[in-house]
């Protein structure tokens, strides 16, 4: 396979693009997205719901203009892998979720200004996403065993989640951090909702800049994850950017919609851990076995509802919820 083969035309990338714009000019400009407020759980349920909404009406138009155009069979492998890929990265940004509520409270961040370190961060990892994708998307279609190297390291990155599931990372005392202030004039102490202020005529970061680094790194490092995740799905382009997109755009409600439920679902990281292991054991017995769609999908949802499930009836530490 030569080059980047995807069943997207330049007006559909174009169109997509502008989409995905307009809607953040949306939040950021009328909707409040830039204003500093506490994000109510309502909220929260009704961003997701229109993002979840937005993504699957998405499909539903990606499906019909394939019909027209290419044929029932293609336009139903692309709706499946679409819907295949946004379930697995949307489920996959949970775990962001669980680490951005340790970074917030690590750093006391106040619910007010949350929001706004979290548009900044969504736009960050949107521009990051962007570039990742279209670069594994030609280095897979030019090099396709590739994909059994993003399976070992899934697997492997499995493993280690499960090993170390219950153990919280010091978000406070990373290397990442720790660069940051050496090179960087920090502001220590309140000041806002802002990243920078001015103190006798020198520039300086506030902790709330400090925290928006942390964010971006923590996206990056998922996306490690979360990317070769998708090419266990499809390899076009078109089909592993949008359905990532469409993920990330859902990652801020989404966290104010889980945030105060993270402690009910402590069994999730196990099912997030499987399900990047079985992603990983599916890409690397391809050349045997090809896994169809229906069921990455299946095991997927399955190992999430069940870990889910099991943290309503497991209580920390092993005992049973009574």
């Amino acid at each position: 396979m030569n080059g980047l083969e995807s069943i997207a035309s330049a007006p559909m990338w174009a169109g997509f693009v502008a989409f995905v714009l307009l809607m953040l000019a949306l939040d950021l400009f009328v909707f409040g997205g830039n204003k500093a407020h506490k994000v109510s759980v309502k909220e929260a349920g009704l961003w997701s719901l229109v993002w979840v909404s937005l993504a699957l009406l998405f499909n539903g138009a990606l499906w019909w203009y394939l019909k027209g155009t290419v044929g029932s069979d293609i336009a139903d492998q692309k709706a499946l892998e679409f819907f295949s890929g946004y379930l697995i990265e949307k489920t996959l940004s949970i775990d962001n979720v669980f680490v951005f509520l340790l970074i917030f409270s690590a750093f006391q961040v106040p619910a007010q200004y949350q929001r706004r370190v979290l548009i900044y961060g969504v736009l960050g990892a949107i521009v990051m996403r962007a570039i990742m994708i279209l670069a594994g998307a030609w280095v897979v279609s030019e090099f396709s065993w590739v994909l059994y190297i993003f399976g070992a390291f899934l697997l492997v990155t499995g493993i280690r989640m499960l090993v170390a599931a219950d153990a919280e990372p010091d978000v406070t005392n990373n290397a990442v951090l720790r660069f940051a202030r050496r090179h960087l004039r920090v502001a220590e102490g309140d000041h806002g909702e802002r990243f920078t202020i001015m103190r006798d005529g020198v520039r300086y970061v506030t902790p709330l800049f400090l925290v928006l680094i942390l964010i971006e790194v923590t996206d990056l490092v998922f996306a490690v994850d979360s990317i070769p995740a998708i090419f266990a799905i499809t390899t076009d382009p078109f089909i592993v950017f949008t359905s990532n997109l469409f993920a990330i755009l859902g990652l801020r409600a989404l966290y104010f919609l889980l945030v105060d439920m993270a402690d009910r679902f402590h069994l999730l990281k196990y099912g997030l851990a499987m399900v990047l292991t079985f992603i990983g054991v599916k890409m690397l017995i391809m050349p045997w076995y090809h896994v169809p769609i229906q069921a990455s999908l299946t095991v997927v949802a399955v190992l999430i509802a069940a870990s889910c499930l099991a943290s309503a009836f497991i209580a920390p530490g092993g005992k049973n919820e009574k």
